[in-house]
């Protein structure tokens, strides 16, 4: 109902936003309490409630009566006000609105105590101070009698007129007030509307926040609504205390591209030793890129460039990334370096390094170049998900190869999936990767090894509680690592190759490895070998695992043409086929010229890889035509749970059962020492190697010296 004129009115406004800047959804619901009231000149006026919906920033108007209005009774009389939040929890509170300011901030007003009383402690407490308390007479709405109007208090105050406590606003995680430290971006020219080019406009704003973070050390955060925010032909040269945050991924989307200067890499955001002098003494604190998602498919280059990322900074502290999208960048899509005390969560990378050819640096999903902050870089990345990138899909690399491994990093509950290697450690010391699954990657699950640029590998790491499963070559592949390393409640099943294999990297210097350790891990349907050892390995230990049905390899060589065959872009079809299901995996199928990875098969149709990570089709030069012929090389003839291709010194076997219980049973041997591998001193016992095709095991090269004992099928070894 509307208000008779000549009544003093208030308009109240406010802006709720989320504590990452998002605006609030939701409505502001103002009741008066009482609903209706009297004035000696007008008579009875009934308020009704009002209500607000937010806009899409977060903000609201009304206008409402002054609480204090002259000739209205009851006095002292107040609004509940209800925030309702369709995002986040509500709240209740009451309020009183004096005429003497025409327009107030609602987030920023003095909320009266639980139901306009004063609160009782706050009354007792005045009562022993010598106060005159009044209960809720006139705060809590309840009529003046006539012959009290004289001594009615004023709204607000005790008959007094002393002021009533006002009680602290509830705490609740989500809406906050709107924050001078929070700018929305369409308010200082950042358009998103998918055809202005937004970044002069984003690169003045990032250059004025961080020289107000400057001067006062206040961090500042710009918040892009939903929108299409083109980035053109320049990257953005980021600031210590600026924060970037959208309205979630899908939302808020920023488009790269590079229109005015082809050939030019364009990241979203980047901070690097080499074009702008990053360093320890020279890095960027306190930012927060979360809620977006960056587009990098229309960044076109003549060749790699290891610039071209979505996110590429390096030398931070306190950095936070959450909840973001990346994808289709030329290489790597966030490829950070040197971050300290920094979190990287809920982060999806798809199809990035789209130009790597899978021989040039960076190209991954989630890449990390480690140990500019020395022996210790605390990083965390958390529940991120990484799948089709060039390289890997999420890597640590140590950049120089005279700076100590950093300790403090650790990968928890990560995916990777169809990247040419799952999760990499190329430096680090003690890297944790925990409760992570890494599936249908391209050369291994997991990858310690000397590839990055500094040559170093990992060591001391721990993989814990993982699923490493259907890999096209290795599940977990370990090379000149020093060691040591530990593998402990794993499940490694189904991969093409090699279950667990440890080598030498090719083009690397070979380092023997110590103290690597497989325990109590389950290891099975492997390609090839459970376990396999071909690079030099002193005091590993191989304890309580169970290691079933490898060597799944073993259909034999065959080849087919003609009306049977047919061609997909990731299967071939044999109608005259008679495959064994599972019996050419890890193979390379060869048609015309060109050769594809098998994943599995049935006994008509082998399921291949693509060509390289991220592409759609297993067929570089395209679809070969209908009845072409195809073959398919024979198994390696000794496939068995634990094999030993080098020289190993105090190994220890212990606790494992190695059986093949499929039929027909694949895994020939349950031990196999070839002819190139050694196995001295080794304490090797308690082992069950009964059950396997050929044998329990087989030796062309003797142990020597060690300890064998009370092994199931090794019983006459001692």
């Amino acid at each position: 109902m509307r208000l008779p004129e000549g009544l003093s009115t208030v308009v109240v406004t406010g802006q709720y936003l989320h504590p990452d800047g998002r605006p609030c959804r939701g409505t502001i619901l103002v009741e008066p309490e009482p609903a209706q009231l009297t004035d000696a000149e007008r008579g009875l006026v009934v308020l009704g409630k009002a209500e607000a919906q937010l806009d899409e920033s977060g903000r609201f108007t009304l206008e409402l009566l002054a609480t204090d209005a002259a000739g209205m009774r009851p006095g002292g009389w107040h609004y509940r006000v209800t925030e309702r939040w369709s995002d986040a929890p509500c709240r209740t509170y009451s309020l009183a609105l004096p005429a003497t300011e025409a327009t107030v901030n609602l987030p920023a007003m003095p909320h009266l105590g639980d139901g306009g009383h004063r609160p009782a402690r706050a009354a007792d407490e005045e009562s022993a101070a010598g106060g005159s308390v009044a209960r809720g007479s006139v705060a809590g709405g309840s009529p003046v009698r006539g012959d009290e109007r004289a001594r009615a208090p004023e709204p607000g105050r005790d008959r007094a007129g002393r002021p009533h406590p006002v009680a602290p606003a509830p705490a609740i995680a989500g809406p906050v007030a709107a924050d001078p430290l929070i700018c929305n971006a369409h308010e200082y020219g950042i358009a998103g509307d998918g055809v202005t080019n937004d970044q002069p406009a984003l690169q003045a704003l990032v250059d004025s926040l961080g020289a107000a973070y400057a001067r006062d050390g206040r961090g500042r955060v710009i918040y892009c609504p939903p929108g299409r925010y083109s980035v053109e032909d320049v990257g953005t040269v980021w600031r210590s205390g600026v924060s970037l945050v959208g309205a979630g991924p899908g939302v808020t989307r920023f488009l790269l591209s590079n229109p005015g200067r082809a050939g030019d890499p364009v990241p979203l955001a980047y901070f690097t030793a080499l074009q702008h002098g990053a360093g320890r003494d020279n890095h960027l604190a306190d930012c927060t890129f979360a809620r977006f998602e960056i587009d990098g498919a229309a960044v076109h280059l003549e060749r790699y460039d290891v610039l071209a990322k979505g996110l590429g900074i390096q030398y931070m502290v306190r950095a936070r990334f959450r909840d973001l999208y990346i994808h289709d960048t030329g290489a790597t899509g966030l490829g950070c370096d040197f971050l300290q005390d920094t979190m990287i969560e809920s982060v999806l990378v798809e199809r990035c390094g789209r130009l790597d050819t899978g021989e040039e640096m960076g190209g991954a999903g989630i890449g990390i170049g480690i140990g500019g902050w020395g022996g210790v870089e605390r990083l965390t990345i958390s529940d991120c998900t990484a799948v089709g990138n060039g390289t890997n899909g999420i890597f640590l690399e140590l950049q120089r190869d005279m700076w100590p491994p950093p300790r403090g990093i650790r990968i928890v509950g990560c995916h990777a999936e169809g990247n040419r290697y799952g999760i990499s450690d190329w430096g680090a010391d003690g890297l944790i990767v925990s409760s992570c699954t890494m599936i249908g990657n391209v050369e291994a699950g997991y990858d310690v090894s000397g590839l990055g640029t500094s040559g170093v590998a990992g060591r001391g790491g721990t993989v814990a509680n993982c699923v490493i499963d259907r890999n096209a070559g290795d599940g977990l592949g370990i090379g000149n690592t020093p060691g040591p390393y530990s593998f402990t409640g794993n499940r490694i099943t189904g991969n093409g190759r090699y279950g667990y294999r440890q080598h030498d990297t090719p083009n690397t210097r070979p380092v023997p490895a110590s103290e690597v350790a497989l325990m109590g891990n389950v290891i099975r349907d492997n390609g090839l070998d459970g376990i396999r050892v071909d690079a030099a390995l002193v005091d590993g230990a191989v304890v309580d695992n169970r290691i079933c049905g490898n060597g799944r390899r073993s259909a034999p060589a065959t080849s087919g043409a003609g009306d049977t065959v047919t061609y997909g872009a990731v299967h071939l079809v044999d109608r005259a086929a008679d495959w064994l299901p599972g019996g050419h995996v890890g193979k390379w199928v060869t048609v015309d010229g060109q050769r594809a990875v098998v994943v599995d098969n049935t006994a008509t149709e082998l399921f291949l890889a693509p060509y390289r990570p991220g592409a759609t089709t297993a067929w570089r030069r395209g679809l070969p035509r209908a009845g072409a012929r195809y073959s398919l090389p024979d198994p390696p003839p000794a496939r068995a749970g634990i094999t030993i291709g080098a020289g190993t010194t105090s190994l220890t076997v212990r606790g494992n059962r190695v059986w093949d219980s499929q039929h027909p049973q694949t895994q020939t041997y349950g031990l196999w020492i070839t002819d190139t591998g050694s196995c001295s001193h080794a304490w090797f016992e308690d082992n069950n190697l009964e059950g396997n095709a050929d044998a329990a095991a087989r030796f062309d090269t003797e142990p020597a010296g060690g300890c064998w004992g009370d092994n199931h099928g090794l019983d006459d070894r001692r």
